[in-house]
């Protein structure tokens, strides 16, 4: 595809376990700082971006449930630890020179700026990346549902999902060193293999808007930029083989 990306608006999707690095909890700043300069990089491309980012580094929702929490109030505390890392990240961004602004699903106007999709898209076409906080501000539902809905709201042409392996495999290629990797794959065979790229409600809503969805390996540097000019190692899950 050249040098020139394929895609002009892209949501990223970061889990808070990427944020972590070799840490067993928290954030490591070594590894944020490097996904801050990824979305440099692909942001000087002239590429509009904005990102999802999770909260399990810090704390999970059904984590918390299965210890005794509330279910609904479990997740709104797993809400606040996205917001936690959504400022680490806008950070470690304009520490190197990315304007960025938070919005935030959860009303928090003291450290962000409430969701408002118009003023969202607003912040991308001046060229600043937007970073949406507390998943969709309802219990109940994951951040790559928040992911997927924030990328149709926005009129992204891509989700990427940032991961720890460069792709889809049919089994975790970590305990399993015989792991299939596939390059391509439809909504449905997702769905069907129950393959975990992200929940069943993302993977629908994805699929209902057509907005096709990369997987790549985070962790690996200058990924980011490369897959969107179809270079490198990823699986790219559409409506069509």
């Amino acid at each position: 595809m050249g040098d020139k990306p394929a895609y002009q608006r892209v949501l990223l999707k970061v889990s808070g376990e990427a944020l972590m690095g070799d840490l067993d909890y928290g954030l490591d700043r070594p590894t944020l700082e490097r996904i801050a300069d990824e979305v440099r990089e692909v942001h000087a491309l002239g590429v509009e971006v904005c990102l999802v980012v999770g909260g399990g580094n810090i704390f999970r929702g059904i984590q918390g449930a299965a210890q005794g929490l509330d279910r609904a109030t479990a997740d709104y505390i797993g809400m606040l630890a996205t917001v936690m890392n959504s400022l680490s990240l806008q950070n470690a961004l304009e520490r190197i020179g990315v304007p960025t602004r938070v919005q935030s699903a959860l009303p928090i106007t003291t450290v962000a700026e409430p969701y408002i999709r118009r003023r969202a898209v607003r912040h991308m076409e001046k060229g600043r990346v937007v970073i949406f906080a507390a998943g969709t501000g309802n219990p109940f539902f994951t951040t790559d549902t928040a992911a997927a809905l924030r990328a149709t709201e926005m009129g992204c042409d891509l989700i990427l999902k940032g991961t720890k392996v460069d792709g889809v495999y049919d089994a975790d290629p970590v305990k399993v060193p015989t792991a299939k990797r596939y390059d391509r794959l439809t909504y449905l065979e997702v769905l069907s293999r129950d393959l975990g790229v992200m929940d069943a409600a993302a993977i629908a809503l994805a699929r209902e808007n057509r907005i096709p969805i990369l997987v790549f390996s985070i962790y690996e540097a200058g990924a980011f930029a490369r897959v969107l000019k179809g270079e490198g190692r990823f699986t790219l899950v559409t409506d069509k083989e």
